[in-house]
């Protein structure tokens, strides 16, 4: 009796209920696709990250670099004199630690051992000075404004022209400056290079601790005509090209990747990093991960990724916001007003159903009985209204997916100490440089759907609530009365 009953006024309430159902999916369907845009920027804004300081990575452990202010840590370059009229060709590399002063090895160590800690692994990021041509007698010195480019103005993949000076003597030179990453090739599940896909060739080998050789950003290879199987020679030493890698989104963390051990041979930087690189067991622990390396491992400076996506800006950023803050309280507006006025509509439906119900209860029917009916025809327009929410909702998400918008995103420089974009390797500060395009999706979990589908439960039970309310203040004189 009661489906019977529930089938006959449904279908001869059509109108109603799809009233109802609409104002229903209204609102489904505008938190499907909020939550979906912001999963997106969630996405995007990682993948911005991730171009940083690679996959996997939850904090980073770096030591503030001090000031440089004195000549004497500007680079230097000499070259032998050439009075005898000749021609000859020479260079010069200069190898430096690149935005932050070295930690001790034995310090990733000591940080993989932290509680919370799945794994650590140090990196050295380098810049290399290449200078070739013909001099006579004399001295090129960098001026004093070079800051973290070390004095150079970088044009393109790592070239540039020198802000400097030769002293007493003359000089026909060009200028290589590129920057160059040690990576620890037992670990290669973490770290910069985890960010690059090889595109040709292959990686380093977990056994090439001490190889000379090389793996490069495929934006540099291109430049410099450089392939595998091609030289490149760093301060004497000629590695081998093994692999080309190409970024997944933005600027490759570096130019060059060698082995941790080369890096620090060519850096006299023996048993020292510039980075560790750390994973945390569970996304949940990462806050607490953080306070126990700050506290058990001194004079380290530890930033997370929550840390440097606060540096993200850009229209992915104001986007974001605006999915996340106006776009959540839009959603709630409109379930709130939606679930209003599906109560109201069943509690006047209920209303102009008194004779009806009055009869009802006349012959026999208990309130709980009415109440039921009123509930149950309530609980279907509310699932009525969640399948068309999910359904609207799905089709607004693959709209965003299938125009796909472009997202540009920059990284702001925090620096020094206190973290931001240079808290990362020390590769923010160059990506702070440049603009990113990320592409906007908007996926749809499972968790999505199934909170749509409790917010139609949800709305027919408000619904229901009402009419039931109503129905339940119903009396068999009220028929009487109507029909007077």
């Amino acid at each position: 009796m009661f489906f019977t009953y529930l089938r006959r006024e449904l279908r001869r309430r059509r109108k109603a209920a799809l009233v109802v159902a609409s104002g229903l999916a209204l609102g489904i369907a505008l938190v499907i696709v909020v939550s979906s845009v912001s999963s997106g920027m969630g996405k995007a804004q990682d993948k911005v990250l991730q171009s940083l300081y690679g996959l996997g990575t939850d904090m980073t452990v770096t030591k503030a670099a001090q000031p440089q202010t004195s000549s004497s840590d500007r680079p230097r370059f000499r070259f032998d004199a050439q009075d005898n009229g000749s021609n000859a060709e020479q260079s010069s590399d200069r190898v430096m630690v690149q935005g932050f002063q070295t930690l001790s090895t034995s310090t990733v160590t000591k940080v993989d051992q932290q509680s919370g800690v799945s794994d650590a692994v140090g990196g050295l990021s380098l810049q290399v000075i290449k200078i070739n041509g013909q001099f006579t007698r004399g001295e090129f010195q960098q001026n004093g404004n070079g800051g973290g480019e070390g004095g150079f103005r970088r044009e393109g993949g790592g070239t540039g022209q020198p802000q400097g000076e030769v002293r007493g003597g003359g000089a026909d030179f060009d200028v290589n400056n590129y920057s160059v990453y040690g990576t620890d090739v037992t670990k290669p599940a973490l770290g910069p290079l985890t960010s690059s896909k090889i595109t040709s060739g292959r990686t380093f080998k977990s056994t090439e601790t001490d190889a000379k050789v090389a793996v490069l950003d495929s934006a540099y290879a291109k430049e410099k005509k450089l392939k595998v199987g091609s030289t490149l020679t760093i301060k004497n030493v000629k590695f081998t090209v093994i692999g080309v890698a190409t970024a997944d989104s933005g600027d490759a963390a570096a130019n060059v990747y060698i082995p941790l051990t080369q890096a620090q041979t060519l850096s006299d930087s023996k048993n020292k990093v510039t980075t560790i690189y750390v994973k945390a067991t569970d996304s949940q622990k990462i806050n607490s991960v953080k306070s126990s390396i700050q506290k058990n491992v001194s004079g380290t400076t530890v930033t997370t990724s929550a840390d440097l996506a606060d540096t993200v800006s850009g229209s992915l950023s104001t986007a974001s916001s605006l999915a996340s803050n106006v776009g959540k309280w839009l959603s709630i507006a409109v379930l709130v007003a939606a679930f209003l006025v599906a109560g109201l509509l069943t509690s006047s439906a209920v209303s102009r159903r008194v004779r009806e119900f009055g009869t009802l209860k006349a012959l026999g029917w208990k309130s709980g009985r009415v109440t039921r009916q009123v509930v149950g025809e309530a609980m279907v327009n509310g699932l009525l209204g969640g399948v068309l929410g999910i359904a609207l909702g799905l089709a607004g998400a693959y709209a965003v997916t299938a125009v796909s918008p472009t997202l540009q995103a920059q990284l702001g420089g925090g620096g020094g100490a206190g973290g931001g974009a240079g808290g990362f390797g020390g590769f923010g500060r160059r990506a702070a440089e440049k603009t990113l395009d990320v592409s906007l999706s908007a996926p749809v979990s499972l968790t999505t759907v199934a909170i749509a589908v409790g917010l139609a439960v949800a709305g027919g039970l408000i619904a229901g609530a009402f009419g039931g309310w109503r129905a339940s203040r119903l009396r068999p004189a009220d028929a009487l009365r109507r029909v007077e």
